[in-house]
């Protein structure tokens, strides 16, 4: 990598508050990884059921429907006071997990239980996070910041995934909460350090005198203007395609993938889930030094290369086949992912990018929905024709989006195109 390709990619760091926000997003983003694959496996081993597996995989997003209701509470107490009172929630929780677990009354219920309050809250985290980066940072680094900020998520996947796995298995659950709650406290402390935006703050104090009275208008404000901004309503209709039908088969159900199909253990899973992460990273790392790239294009060949892969994968019985094909469907998941954020940040307002990220946390909601059909399909006609299906439905709908919204992510001189 040349000098100036290196300056230009760790520019975001040159602001104070990003060096903070940065660490805290990632040390975050380890431990929801390492939960979900812990607890992916203790539910599995415990239970013996796939359906169960798809249900706790969905209780981690029951959430994603008050997403933008808790990106209005932020929009009133500033994003970064909201941030922290996230993460020590999810500090108080994994401790809670830990001390059952030590004490030797942890059970699948208990699990359950825990993982639907977490989910309340946890599925705003990433609009969140979003919201604040984009009131930190100047307008001409927000790419590159976005890039960046999505490595924080690859990384802990292939971190998670690798970690997490191992130390299950040699340390038991819970050890490794211990580990998670130490992560969830030093980020709540780190993003303690970020200093409140200007703006964040302004806009606090201008509309808190009636927040009660403008909070149904400002958030039905908010989701019209999400859905009719140029190619913004696409790129939310690419969103929750991708999280109904592509990313159940790389995200909840890999431990019943890992056991069931390639008859690996935790050790596998990890690869697996590792596997995909990696890809994601080369991806997100791509788009931070590349420039000049047409975002709503790129949209529409990631999304269709990501669903390709899938295809192939869910056919794959070789475990070094598989993990090379997920590292591909990873790169293709990044890029289409990050388009689809460049292109809402890029065309939202800036005094309503709060509630547009919101409503993009909104269509997360697919995941919890496409896990539970899966987990269904799978008993009725096995893995293989559950995973193409969703592959196929997701390429006929992404090219039906491309068709509807073609004015707006085709031509060259789109605003969603610009360079």
């Amino acid at each position: 990598m040349s000098a100036t390709a290196r300056r230009s990619a760790l520019a975001p760091f040159r602001i104070r508050n990003y060096r903070f926000q940065w660490p805290s997003d990632l040390l975050t983003s380890w431990a929801f990884e390492v939960e979900t694959l812990v607890l992916g496996w203790y539910i599995l081993v415990e239970t013996g059921s796939v359906l169960l597996l798809t249900i706790l995989a969905s209780l981690q997003y029951v959430g994603t429907l008050v997403a933008p209701v808790l990106g209005m509470v932020g929009d009133r107490i500033g994003h970064r006071d909201l941030l922290v009172v996230l993460r020590l929630a999810y500090t108080v929780l994994a401790s809670t997990i830990m001390v059952l677990a030590l004490t030797g009354h942890l059970a699948p219920l208990n699990v359950m239980i825990i993982v639907a309050i977490m989910g309340l809250i946890r599925s705003s985290d990433l609009g969140i996070r979003s919201a604040l980066l984009a009131d930190i940072m100047p307008a001409e680094q927000l790419v590159g910041a976005i890039s960046l900020s999505r490595t924080t998520q690859d990384s802990a996947r292939i971190a998670g995934a690798l970690t997490g796995a191992g130390l299950f298995a040699v340390l038991g659950i819970g050890l490794v909460y211990a580990a998670v709650a130490c992560l969830y406290l030093v980020s709540s402390v780190l993003m303690f350090c970020v200093t409140r935006p200007a703006k964040s703050l302004a806009a606090h104090h201008a509309t808190g005198d009636h927040a009660s009275s403008k909070l149904l208008r400002d958030l039905k404000e908010g989701i019209v203007y999400a859905w009719n901004g140029p190619g913004m309503g696409a790129a939310l209709c690419v969103a929750f395609l991708a999280n109904l039908t592509a990313f159940p088969f790389t995200h909840g159900l890999l431990p019943y993938v890992a056991r069931d199909i390639f008859h690996t253990d935790q050790t596998g899973l990890g690869y697996l889930s590792a596997s995909f992460a990696v890809g994601s990273l080369i991806g997100s790392i791509t788009l931070s030094l590349v420039s000049g790239l047409r975002i709503a294009r790129l949209l529409i060949g990631a999304t269709l290369a990501w669903y390709a892969m899938l295809l192939v994968f869910v056919e794959i019985r070789t475990m070094p086949v598989a993990m090379a094909c997920l590292v591909l469907a990873g790169i293709a998941q990044s890029m289409s992912m990050i388009s689809a954020a460049v292109i809402l940040m890029r065309t939202a307002s800036a005094h309503l990018r709060g509630r547009v990220m919101g409503v993009r946390m909104m269509v997360i909601y697919g995941l919890p929905l496409g896990l539970l059909a899966a987990g269904g399909l799978i008993d009725i006609i096995g893995y293989s024709a559950t995973g193409s299906l969703y592959a196929v439905a997701g390429i006929v709908a992404m090219l039906a989006i491309a068709i509807r919204w073609r004015a707006d992510l085709w031509p060259v001189h789109a605003p969603a195109n610009a360079r």
